[in-house]
């Protein structure tokens, strides 16, 4: 395989260089692996912070901004980060009014996490935490125990991020991030395997001509292999098997993701289905987002994720985000 790496064991360095080189309205800590907003502390303001493993980009560094995230905690690829990373970055946004933790359901995620929430605290920070298990194509997997933590993470960061910016209590800021996901549904599915940088190769075998229906980020097994589906049946099935969980009955964000080697061109034919499969069920869609933002390196396919909203939601949604992979608004 072909990459664009000086050589595996510094790509994720090299790539938070190139971050703090193309964005100084961040402060990237290389040494450290923590990405933090410049102004942070924001006197006033709830801290929120997240990390994963590396190759999910945007996720999590491209969400730090006004809008949404004030640090993330990047680690090696497919690999959770420290607690040390998570400890430094709730130092850092710190504003005495408390630091929300959006933890995705991964096991390595999940123990770190809970490991520097405990070490925050006995240094004075009060921490919340929230867990995103949106995704439905399986209960348990090779990663987690219960439900994986996929596209809806990008909505939890947005959502809970805007109610930070508009001043409200870690309370009223835990409670926002947990009912996005609690209203979330994601299901993923894999026309290629993602290529590591230190395997250098494909993570997993998918025989030309079939497709993984229900893959997870790291290139985890779904539901089933079947041979190559047009748009349309996978909208269909990908859209039958998210409502039948959700079962909405408000109208919804619809996030259509790039799995992170699939052009636009072929993620907005495939949003146009979902959008006749949806209509066809009469979910009503109240924004739609479409690109890559919630990847898995170089694999081809794409996910989508739903989320009810009401008008709160919708009024968060709708506010300014600046962050790096994510802009709208003043």
């Amino acid at each position: 395989m072909k990459m664009l790496i000086n050589v595996p064991e510094t790509v994720v360095a090299d790539a938070l260089r190139g971050l703090a080189a193309c964005h100084p309205e961040l402060t990237v800590d290389v040494d450290n692996r923590v990405i933090v907003r410049r102004d942070a502390p924001v006197e006033g303001k709830v801290g929120l912070v997240s990390g994963g493993g590396s190759g999910h980009e945007p996720l999590h560094g491209g969400f730090v901004g006004p809008g949404m995230l004030d640090a993330a905690c990047p680690g090696e690829v497919f690999t959770s980060p420290v607690p040390d990373q998570m400890v430094r970055a709730a130092a850092a946004v710190d504003s005495g009014q408390g630091v929300l933790f959006i933890v995705k359901n991964y096991t390595g995620d999940v123990l770190n996490f809970d490991m520097a929430a405990e070490l925050a605290e006995d240094e004075g920070v009060q921490i919340a935490k929230v867990l995103v298990n949106d995704d439905v194509a399986v209960t348990d997997s090779l990663y987690t125990a219960g439900r994986r933590g996929t596209g809806a993470t990008l909505f939890v960061e947005k959502l809970a991020g805007a109610a930070a910016d508009e001043g409200a209590p870690l309370e009223r800021v835990e409670s926002v991030a947990r009912r996005v996901n609690e209203l979330s549904r994601s299901f993923g599915v894999a026309l290629s395997a993602c290529s590591t940088p230190a395997k250098g190769g494909p993570t997993f075998e998918l025989p030309a001509g079939e497709l993984e229906l229900g893959v997870g980020i790291h290139g985890e097994p779904g539901r089933e292999r079947r041979a190559m589906m047009t748009s349309r049946e996978i909208a269909d099935y990908a859209v039958e098997v998210v409502v039948e969980d959700l079962r909405p009955d408000s109208p919804v964000l619809l996030l259509v993701n790039g799995m992170g080697a699939t052009p636009q061109l072929e993620l907005y034919g495939f949003a146009a289905e979902v959008h006749r499969a949806l209509g066809e069920r009469r979910v009503t869609v109240a924004r739609t987002l479409v690109g890559n933002y919630v990847t898995s390196l170089d694999m081809a396919g794409a996910s989508i994720t739903l989320c009810q909203v009401d008008e709160d939601l919708l009024r968060l949604w709708d506010a300014p985000v600046r962050t790096a992979g994510l802009r709208w608004g003043a």
